[in-house]
């Protein structure tokens, strides 16, 4: 289904090898002790809403590292996920592409373990910073291609990765097995129903171990968590900070036994709140001793870290994202397109060369990451990509930031959807598999953020140019059938 044919992989195979011909020789030019390339970290939350950090006005719980990577850095306010669920946002990321153009537009299984993969043809980010001279690691999720296939992360760029190849097993906190490359690691203190390996801790260890290792080399760290995705599950030490205290308490009956146990089914969990509050208070730890790790080795000055999530909060697994307010005023949650859906907190922290303390309104997406990387690498960008480097922004240097035009979206769950943004203006048009000129809805997200207020029947024209994007943007993908019309 997802195979090229013959001559079009010898085309791509040929460009490719030349692509990276090209690449080595920039590399053998900039790659030197006296100016070496920056490191890029990259740490991406699971299903955290745009309210659940304490800087953004989670009232419940606090973030602290987070919030000082915030003080520190540069926090986005209109950050954009490349989607509005797991497998299709991780695309766009890694593709520079959005939901109209990339690949991976859903999430769609391969039995046994894992999902459809990025075709081997597919330009990632991780290709390309590998070309230029980086090593490169991935640790979490990975969700874009089947162990082994030419989706595998090993396949896709990076030198290392260590985690769950499948989001259906990313589910489950205690895992049987995780991945180190090529190799099933399994997890024995987690056989039949035991508990006793936490799957985010050995894996974030991976990861300093990573940065360890490579801390005299440049190097691209992708850190996609599973927190705070359900199930709601942390360990003790973490439980025992909230037990109590976020009450009235949300009891979840889970799967405890049969064949979805540890297989994707999310377990029971009678402290629904006390858990969702400590598994983020983990993940903050997490990122606190990453950014700790860079300064201990003396590259702080010369890693950049970027920390976001994949899309907004879920409400499943006992979650609860009215109790914690966290789509914070907006409209929403995972697998909508309203703003509580796609818009999610975004830092920057770069001593030295990102400003501390400050705010950016720029209108940004997760595709827009792939130049940002490859100008801080001052590696060349693909033409045919949707994204545009936000790395001047990040300088300060704001008389020379490209703005977007607009925008796009599309998810085909839920009867189908697209969403386009230009400006304050953001049009959403819901129910496609039934009617693909079904009606678009019209929000000015400048005095109405909570998109309330439909007004497209008095802005016909912004309607229309909405519309004239939509067609425009939605292409068909051969591989996934993607076709509003079936």
């Amino acid at each position: 289904m997802w195979k090229n044919n013959v001559n079009k992989t010898i085309k791509t195979v040929t460009a490719a090898f030349i692509f990276v011909l090209i690449i080595g020789c920039k590399k053998e030019a900039t790659n030197n002790k006296e100016n070496p390339k920056p490191n890029i970290i990259y740490i991406l939350a699971d299903d955290l809403g745009y309210g659940d950090l304490s800087f953004t006005g989670q009232k419940m719980f606090s973030t602290p590292n987070i919030d000082k990577l915030a003080k520190d850095g540069m926090f986005f306010t209109q950050h954009y996920s490349g989607s509005t669920v797991c497998a299709p946002s991780r695309s766009t990321l890694l593709t520079g592409l959005h939901t109209g153009h990339t690949f991976i537009r859903g999430n769609r299984e391969i039995e046994p373990e894992g999902q459809v993969p990025l075709d081997s043809s597919v330009v990632t980010i991780s290709k390309l910073l590998k070309a230029g001279g980086y090593t490169t690691g991935a640790f979490g999720k990975w969700g874009l291609g089947f162990p082994g296939s030419e989706g595998d992360p090993n396949n896709q760029g990076f030198d290392y990765f260590y985690g769950y190849n499948c989001q259906r097993l990313g589910h489950n906190y205690y895992p049987y097995h995780l991945w180190d490359n090529q190799k099933k690691e399994t997890l024995k203190g987690n056989s039949g129903t035991k508990t006793e390996t936490y799957a985010p801790q050995i894996i974030h260890q991976k990861a300093l171990s990573f940065i360890e290792k490579n801390k005299n080399t440049p190097f691209f760290m992708y850190y996609p968590s599973i927190i705070p995705h359900a199930e709601l599950i942390a360990p003790e030490e973490y439980m025992r900070i909230f037990r109590d205290k976020l009450l009235p308490e949300n009891h979840f009956e889970g799967v405890d036994n049969g064949e979805k146990y540890k297989n994707g089914g999310y377990a029971s969990q009678a402290e629904s709140h006390a858990a969702f509050a400590a598994m983020i208070t983990l993940l903050d730890k997490q990122v606190g001793e990453i950014r700790a790790k860079v300064e201990e080795l003396g590259i702080a000055d010369n890693t950049i870290i970027i920390f976001t999530s994949d899309n907004g909060p879920h409400t499943e697994g006992g979650a609860d994202p009215d109790y914690f307010n966290s789509n914070s005023s907006f409209k929403g949650f995972k697998r909508d397109l309203y703003e509580g859906g796609i818009r999610v907190p975004m830092i920057a922290f770069w001593p030295n060369k990102i400003k501390p303390n400050t705010t950016s309104n720029h209108m940004s997406a997760f595709w827009d990451f792939l130049p940002t990387a490859c100008d801080i690498a001052e590696l060349d960008s693909p033409s045919n990509i949707d994204g545009i480097s936000f790395l001047p922004e990040l300088l300060g240097n704001t008389n020379e930031q490209k703005e977007h035009d607009h925008l796009y979206w599309e998810f085909h769950e839920k009867g189908g959807k697209q969403a386009v943004r230009i400006g304050d203006w953001k049009g959403i048009r819901l129910n496609m598999k039934n009617d693909k000129n079904a009606a678009i809805e019209l929000y000015n997200l400048s005095n109405d953020i909570g998109e309330t207020n439909n007004v497209a029947e008095d802005y016909p024209e912004i309607v229309n140019k909405i519309s004239v994007i939509m067609d425009k943007e939605h292409t068909l993908s051969k591989e996934f059938s993607f076709n509003f019309e079936k």
